[in-house]
């Protein structure tokens, strides 16, 4: 019988760790791979792939119930932090091996059981050069390939996007596209370089797509802002990056930033920080700009200077369109089925 691989992702929302684990997921059904989706129950991202007619198991989550789950895997692809150790615990008790894909930059905690846990995995797949460094640096002796993550192919509808376009008619539009958390994607900084040039540059408008956790609390910031909507979450993401001018995602901190690629598909310039893999796909005064996290200052700069150079914003958002071109899903899903093949003997169909 071919080989099952088992994804687990036990994330309770859908961000783009959940969208990239359904663009892999999607991959491999097109080429037939078997497959089974292990999530939390109740998860987004159970639902969204229940078309594909995969074994989907709902479970609450913890240790012992992501164990049970993964029984008869081939090969355990873990898509999160939180599940790793139940990937170790099943290799334990039955030899199966794992793969980790490991999508931030911030440090593995420092405890022995982390060490062992990362150790025994196949590969630990980083979706960064950066990411891969801080993995090495935790440990020398764990493996580490790096598997970019992927565009996600967002479709649009031109009359849906000039719909949202009209909304902000005669507005210069500085996009942003991402969870409602603020100590990581910094949504913070957008709404203080908002209030700072309200006045001064009435014709600029920001828009934030997303929901979240910090959403009362960004909101509560912005409050009496003309210049700035929220949106919440919506499934037409691709119609609003189609109706911006530029993309900016001033962040914290990034494993790589996947919703680049999206932006540059569209033709987007970007203005993003320089931190974790960002620099991998925003090359400064190529295909955008970068800036350095917590710095309003030089993101209302960057975005002033793109507003009024549109040579420069077409040039940029050209360059973005033909590099974003090398990170499509079946680029990535390529890489992770020869990753899979290597580590399987019999591989995997």
């Amino acid at each position: 019988m071919p080989a099952k691989i088992v994804h687990v992702n036990t994330a309770r929302g859908y961000r783009g760790g959940e969208r990239q684990t359904e663009l892999l997921i999607r991959g491999l059904a097109s080429r037939g791979v078997r497959q089974s989706l292990v999530t939390r129950r109740g998860a987004p991202l159970a639902a969204r792939v229940r078309d594909l007619g995969i074994d989907v198991r709902e479970v609450a989550g913890g240790l012992a119930s992501v164990t049970r789950a993964t029984r008869d895997a081939s090969l355990i692809h873990v898509h999160e932090g939180r599940s790793v150790y139940a990937a170790f615990l099943r290799s334990l008790l039955s030899g199966t091996p794992y793969v980790i894909t490991r999508r931030v930059n911030n440090p593995i905690r420092q405890h022995r059981f982390a060490h062992w846990a990362y150790r025994r995995a196949a590969s630990v797949a980083a979706v960064a050069p950066q990411v891969a460094e801080i993995v090495q640096a935790y440990d020398a002796s764990i493996k580490v390939t790096v598997v970019h993550s992927a565009s996600s192919g967002l479709t649009v509808d031109a009359a849906s996007s000039e719909r949202i376009r009209a909304r902000f008619a005669g507005k210069f539009v500085a996009g942003h596209v991402g969870a409602l958390d603020n100590a990581q994607k910094g949504q913070e900084f957008i709404i203080a370089v908002a209030r700072e040039i309200e006045r001064s540059h009435p014709d600029i408008h920001f828009v934030l797509v997303g929901g979240g956790n910090d959403e009362a609390m960004l909101k509560a910031a912005a409050a009496g802002l003309s210049n700035l909507t929220f949106t919440g979450f919506v499934d037409n993401v691709g119609d609003y990056l189609a109706a911006f001018d530029i993309f900016i995602l001033p962040s914290n901190r990034e494993g790589i930033g996947s919703i680049l690629f999206d932006a540059m598909e569209q033709g987007l310039p970007v203005v993003a920080s320089r931190v974790g893999g960002v620099p991998d796909i925003v090359h400064n005064g190529e295909n955008g700009l970068l800036i350095d996290p917590a710095s309003p200052a030089q993101l209302r700069a960057a975005v002033l200077e793109l507003k009024e150079n549109a040579a420069l914003r077409r040039v940029y958002g050209e360059r973005g369109r033909e590099f974003a071109k090398d990170f499509s899903s079946e680029a990535m899903c390529s890489k992770y089925f020869a990753l899979y093949e290597g580590v399987l003997p019999g591989g995997l169909l």
